[in-house]
């Protein structure tokens, strides 16, 4: 079993995981030095939960190894389609989960219920926690992460140098930008109240990637807010979720609620709304999903930005 806890210093991801690559310890109180390396053959399977989890393994070249996916698990497509669907991810049922026969557990630390994971983690099938970390760092190092476990770190460092580039190449259209546009994040609405994306949620970061201010960053996690506070907050732009399935809410009606309706956003009716795992996965295409964003965000630039 391993939990790999990752910091945001590039510094700290590095060392927490020299350390725990190095390791796949089974369940039972197996000794580090004891613990098997994982290597992937016709036998392997591989039950992954987490859509971030089950995209870079895709673009590692390894799904023929997966057996079965979550329901978040929605790029690329045919995963649903070719693998079986142990259901939602923070829903999990021991039995639905082992009756897969897997050999190894990849399992986003998003995932519960808790009494299941703790009793997944105890069985004989090797449990890997992959962290979830909110940072274009973050991203990398779960892919180099991902690929050195399963012994393609080769093509994980081509996935990763990859991403890192298209930060690089974002980071530099950022720095055009004259004024950040103040936004907020709307993950749905509730009995007539909004439950917005504030510090320390994966909103919050994407937004903070594609270069804008989150007008909610006194706010804790995703929280409901009052029509009052969302006047105070004065958001020029809504970005929220497209859709209404995997975690997806219709917003067409959010001007509609009297607090949104009367700020900036809601006199402009200005709301941009996105793939919910394009958006909040953050895998492998994180980069290109908050330079749509940013480029949603400001217009002005898309004309002449670099291609």
């Amino acid at each position: 079993m391993i939990t790999l806890m990752i910091r945001r210093s590039h510094n700290m991801v590095a060392l927490a995981l020299a350390a725990t690559l190095a390791l796949l310890l089974c369940a039972g109180g197996m000794a580090a030095a004891d613990a098997p390396a994982v290597r992937l053959d016709d036998r392997s399977r591989i039950v992954s939960i987490g859509g971030d989890v089950t995209e870079i393994l895709y673009a590692l070249g390894v799904s023929r190894h997966v057996v079965a996916v979550d329901s978040t698990s929605l790029y690329p497509a045919q995963a649903l389609k070719e693998k079986m669907n142990v259901g939602y991810m923070r829903a999990l049922s021991t039995e639905g989960v082992l009756s897969t026969n897997p050999t190894l557990l990849l399992v986003s630390e998003r995932a519960g219920p808790a009494e299941v994971v703790k009793t997944l983690k105890s069985s004989s099938v090797p449990y890997v926690e992959v962290p979830e970390v909110h940072s274009a760092d973050g991203i990398t190092a779960k892919i180099r992460f991902i690929a050195r476990l399963l012994g393609v770190a080769e093509r994980g460092e081509q996935i990763a140098g990859n991403v890192e580039a298209e930060f690089r190449t974002l980071t530099e259209e950022i720095a055009r930008i004259r004024r950040p546009v103040r936004a907020l994040f709307v993950l749905s609405v509730q009995n007539g109240r909004v439950l917005v994306g504030g510090r320390g949620t994966s909103a919050d970061a994407i937004l903070g990637l594609a270069g804008a201010e989150n007008v909610a960053d006194e706010v804790t996690g995703f929280r409901p807010l009052s029509d009052e506070a969302i006047l105070g907050l004065a958001p020029q732009v809504i970005v929220g979720i497209r859709g209404t399935s995997a975690g997806g809410h219709d917003l067409s009606q959010v001007f509609s609620l009297k607090g949104v309706g009367a700020t900036p956003a809601g006199k402009a009716r200005r709301l941009v709304t996105m793939d919910g795992l394009y958006l909040l996965g953050f895998g492998p295409r994180t980069p290109a999903a908050a330079r749509e964003l940013m480029r949603a965000l400001n217009p002005e630039l898309a004309s002449d930005a670099p291609q």
